[in-house]
């Protein structure tokens, strides 16, 4: 064998590196488990550092209500999520808008996209209103959790600062 042709059949081994920047919020997903199917949030997690809520997601603003890509929300039935929101099984994106008093949440279809810097308001699949209660001790990491179903329903909190709102997720 020539040696030529031994390189095309022994090619040399290169080690490839990732140079991929480490992410400055975590990301996480939560998840439960609702009449034997799942239900997953897939989000990122940015901090506080010393900041106001309202100078990372300024009011009256779509937020992809975490950080870096849009948070991703995948049903696995028919659910009614607040308490008129009908979705089919599939995966969509969650924003919202923050204040005060209230967050308007989006629940949008285009599942995979980063930030809301191409969010277009003619893809959602509706919006619902949900009141702001105080957070018994500031919460400096972002933070979604699905707690534990309770018949056909799932308890959905978020919170950051000294704000915490929630809704329900049930079987339709």
């Amino acid at each position: 064998m020539t040696r030529r042709a031994a390189l095309l059949f022994f090619p040399l081994a290169i080690p490839v590196f990732s140079f991929q920047e480490k992410r400055k919020s975590p990301h996480e997903t939560v998840s439960a488990e609702l009449n034997g199917k799942k239900i997953e949030i897939t989000y990122g997690r940015p901090y506080l550092k010393g900041r106001k809520m309202s100078s990372v997601t300024p009011d009256g603003q779509v937020w992809r209500l975490g950080a870096d890509e849009a948070t991703k929300l995948t049903v696995g039935l028919p659910v009614i999520i607040g308490k008129e929101l009908k979705l089919a099984p599939g995966s969509y994106s969650l924003f919202a808008i923050t204040g005060p008093d209230k967050w308007t949440m989006i629940v949008n279809k285009t599942a995979d996209q980063w930030g809301a810097f191409s969010y277009q308001e003619s893809q959602d699949t509706g919006r619902f209103d949900l009141p702001v209660h105080k957070t018994a001790s500031p919460v400096e990491e972002f933070t979604i959790t699905l707690g534990t179903a309770r018949g056909s329903e799932v308890p959905l909190t978020l919170a950051w600062g000294d704000q915490q709102v929630e809704t329900i997720i049930k079987a339709s």
